[in-house]
């Protein structure tokens, strides 16, 4: 079987390290390189979580690119109360060498795209890397097969009434994005509010006895708890790894084509995906998830990190 190679730009995050974990041991994909982006936490951190966790899940091999301290044109913001002080609050990672990649994240993208046709590109944090590299290079277009990215909601945000985070953080770089071209998959809040990291949910990954079921397990007990603190919900969803997911078995989701905007006011509305389902079409939505499918794929990848 032909692995589909992919490389995913994140700015972990609990949930985005899931889906890092997902992107080493699939069985289907072949991952090119990780970028790390400034969202959940501060560059420097979430380049830092990146590297740990490459190493964490035995794919030293595998380079990670420092991307930029801040979105293309707004100031940078973080989630530090979702995401904690390091942005993986919850577990101790042995101490490993931080040696990144020579490139910066834009270079770094633009440099593997275009050495690589039908490449996939995801996305689990702000836009920034990509839209700065296409910026760069247009040309890179020709070789990416499909974007897949967690962002946006056909309804209301997390952040604001609008707007959902990795939108919101960097509507200008979304906005490079949605203009593309190139063939676009968005798993949203329409979805990821719905694969909850309920108590139902943590008691099974108890039983997956690796090292992925250890870092599961702890780092949802400190999201769960930031969660229900902030927002008062009883359980966490585990947005990023949707996207993952979404390339492996996309028969988990439910799509619709539609056209989708996003909003770069200076406004309330600041950050919003505006989807229509009329022509012309240029992002396929997910709009509903098969949760115990979704599950099922998530813990199958845990018990291969051993």
């Amino acid at each position: 079987m032909v692995k589909q190679k992919i490389i995913l730009d994140s700015d972990p995050g609990h949930d985005d390290a899931f889906a890092i974990l997902l992107a080493c041991y699939s069985d289907k994909l072949d991952l090119a390189g990780v970028s790390s982006c400034s969202g959940n936490q501060t560059i420097e951190k979430t380049s830092k979580n990146a590297l740990n966790l490459v190493n964490y899940f035995n794919r030293s091999d595998i380079k990670v690119a420092k991307g930029s301290p801040r979105p293309i044109k707004r100031e940078p913001r973080i989630c530090a109360e979702i995401h904690g002080e390091s942005g993986l609050d919850g577990f101790t990672f042995p101490k490993y060498k931080e040696e990144y990649n020579e490139k910066n994240a834009t270079d770094f993208l633009v440099d593997i795209i275009n050495n690589n046709k039908d490449i996939v590109m995801v996305t689990t944090g702000p836009m920034t890397n990509l839209g700065l590299a296409i910026l760069k290079d247009r040309n890179i277009l020709k070789n990416i097969k499909e974007i897949v990215f967690m962002g946006g909601s056909t309804k209301e945000g997390n952040v604001t009434p609008a707007a959902e985070f990795n939108i919101l953080v960097d509507p200008e770089a979304a906005d490079i994005v949605m203009n593309s071209g190139v063939p676009i998959r968005m798993l949203g809040l329409d979805v990821t509010r719905k694969v909850l990291v309920t108590d139902e949910v943590l008691n099974r990954a108890r039983q997956i006895k690796t090292k992925g079921g250890e870092l599961f397990v702890k780092l949802m007990e400190v999201f769960n708890k930031n969660q229900r603190d902030y927002f008062g919900l009883e359980a966490g969803p585990l947005h990023d790894p949707a996207t993952i997911v979404a390339i492996i078995n996309p028969d988990v989701f439910t799509w619709q084509d539609m056209n989708v905007k996003v909003d770069t006011s200076d406004t309330d509305e600041t950050g919003r995906t505006i989807c229509a389902s009329k022509e012309p079409h240029n992002v396929k939505v997910a709009i509903e998830v098969n949760v115990e499918a979704y599950w099922q794929e998530i813990f199958k990848h845990l018990e291969k990190c051993i």
